[in-house]
């Protein structure tokens, strides 16, 4: 039967399926018992990151190697390695390496913006929050994931269409944010019926095949609601920080409240709750109107046990013919400088 140490020696060659490093040097073994009399081994390994498709190959090859060796049954458990060792393996890590977005080597701060339900002005709060970074002088990506109602490339006012050289797409710059969506890729008003499968597909490419080159944050528009698409995304990046947008209104409040549940069951941290469309301000009078009703942005926040980052007024930008985008605020407007102060807000919650 094995010993403990034969079993440390066979694992030791196995690799870590996010570091592409054997376990002899992430120190990944956690522990080991055997059971002679029943010629069982259970094993507890830390890898980078737990419940993924790489985790499954893994076990599978743990297995097959442990008993291949005379195990008759073996166990497996996994834990995720501790921070720190993840942050010294980033500085050892080889250019590749830290461009692969989805590694737990690159130090690319992920922002998911969530709804519970569609209509409460989730993409109009990404762009602008995107645009807020850069001009806080942050280099920033966005995805709109939302792949059923794209909308963000009409909203920053982009008329290009990504250039795509051989393998690679590169993603249109606009504000200070490169941008990429599936509205680049499908004709316009074309309904996008795909399954669940071909989109998770798309959205993989969104990470691994476009040049993103060195980011600060990178923020993902998501879809409405907690479906398929936006389960996907979760379990697809390393990890998240999330920020959910609700109206006043209770009802929206707790349906968002489900977009927050499902951030934290699939361990992304909340980073906070975004009140939008607030109030209406007359131009005339200045009075304030509560047209979506009060206290749903504060009571979500509270049970979400997040901050509430910030509370943004209904109304729209002012356009520039010359320089057309519809959703964009000016740095000065008013709602521009909330979402200026919402920025700083985020780099202090996301960099901690």
């Amino acid at each position: 039967m094995l010993t403990e140490q034969q079993v440390q020696e066979l694992l030791a060659g196995l690799q870590d399926p996010f570091l592409k490093r054997s376990f002899a040097e992430t120190d990944g073994i956690v522990s080991i018992r055997v059971k002679e009399e029943k010629k069982h081994v259970s094993v507890k390994l830390a890898i980078a990151k737990t419940n993924t498709p790489e985790q499954m190959q893994l076990q599978m090859a743990v297995v097959d190697t442990l008993k291949e060796a005379g195990a008759e049954s073996v166990g497996i458990r996994f834990e995720e390695l501790p921070p720190e060792k993840l942050a010294a393996f980033r500085g050892k890590a080889t250019e590749s390496e830290a461009q692969d977005l989805l590694s737990p080597l690159n130090k690319v701060q992920f922002i998911s913006i969530a709804s519970g339900k569609g209509g409460v002005g989730k993409s109009t709060v990404s762009v602008n929050l995107a645009i807020a970074l850069a001009r806080l002088g942050k280099k920033v990506g966005l995805i709109d994931a939302d792949i059923y109602g794209f909308s963000v490339p009409d909203m920053m006012g982009i008329d290009k269409s990504p250039v795509v050289r051989g393998n690679t797409i590169i993603p249109v710059e606009r504000f200070g944010v490169k941008v990429i969506s599936m509205g680049f890729f499908v004709e316009e008003n074309t309904p996008v019926v795909w399954r669940g499968p071909m989109l998770g597909k798309v959205l993989d490419q969104f990470f691994r095949d476009v040049e993103w080159g060195d980011l600060d944050y990178l923020l993902l528009d998501l879809p409405p609601g907690t479906g398929d698409v936006a389960l996907d995304i979760h379990q697809m990046l390393p990890a998240s920080k999330e920020i959910i947008v609700t109206t006043p209104h209770p009802t929206a409040a707790f349906v968002a409240a489900r977009a927050g549940a499902m951030a934290l069951q699939t361990d992304h941290e909340v980073l906070g709750v975004i009140e939008n469309m607030s109030w209406f301000e007359s131009k005339e009078s200045g009075k304030r109107e509560f047209v979506f009703g009060q206290g749903g942005g504060p009571k979500l926040s509270e049970e979400l046990r997040a901050p509430l980052l910030g509370q943004v007024p209904l109304g729209q930008p002012d356009w520039d013919e010359k320089d057309f985008a519809p959703s964009v605020y000016a740095e000065d407007h008013p709602t521009g400088k909330i979402y200026g102060e919402i920025a700083q807000q985020i780099m202090k919650q996301a960099d901690k």
